[in-house]
């Protein structure tokens, strides 16, 4: 497996994993409810877990999709057995600038630990 960014500064480590689907959400009729892509937040829980070695919760995981059509804005965070663990979308139907603003807002984020709400999952 090898992530497809890592980033590191300051003793931390933030991996962005990316991925774009037709719909970033799957839908459970049964429950009326969307969520995540079980596989895609295993991949990235798996990424974060080999590389922080020492269990010091230094090391940051991010999902990063590409924002479709559809209503669904990812902006999630979760604290999976001790790490963070992020699912944003990123808009590309914009020029370069702005692209470039939503991608340093994410980075400066996690990496300087704004993140706002973060809920415990258990794994």
């Amino acid at each position: 497996m090898k992530t497809d960014i890592t980033l590191e500064y300051g003793g931390k480590t933030l991996i962005i994993d990316t991925k774009y689907y037709s719909r970033a959400v799957q839908t459970n009729p049964l429950y009326n409810s969307q969520t995540i892509h079980s596989g895609n937040l295993y991949q990235i829980y798996a990424y974060v877990k080999n590389k922080d070695t020492l269990r010091s919760g230094e090391v940051s995981g991010l999902l990063l999709y590409a924002k479709t059509n559809e209503d669904a804005l990812l902006d999630n965070n979760y604290r999976m057995d001790g790490n963070s663990i992020g699912v944003r979308s990123l808009d590309l139907d914009k020029d370069f600038s702005n692209i470039r603003r939503q991608l340093d807002r994410i980075v400066d984020e996690w990496m300087n630990e704004k993140s706002a709400k973060i809920a415990d999952v258990s794994v």
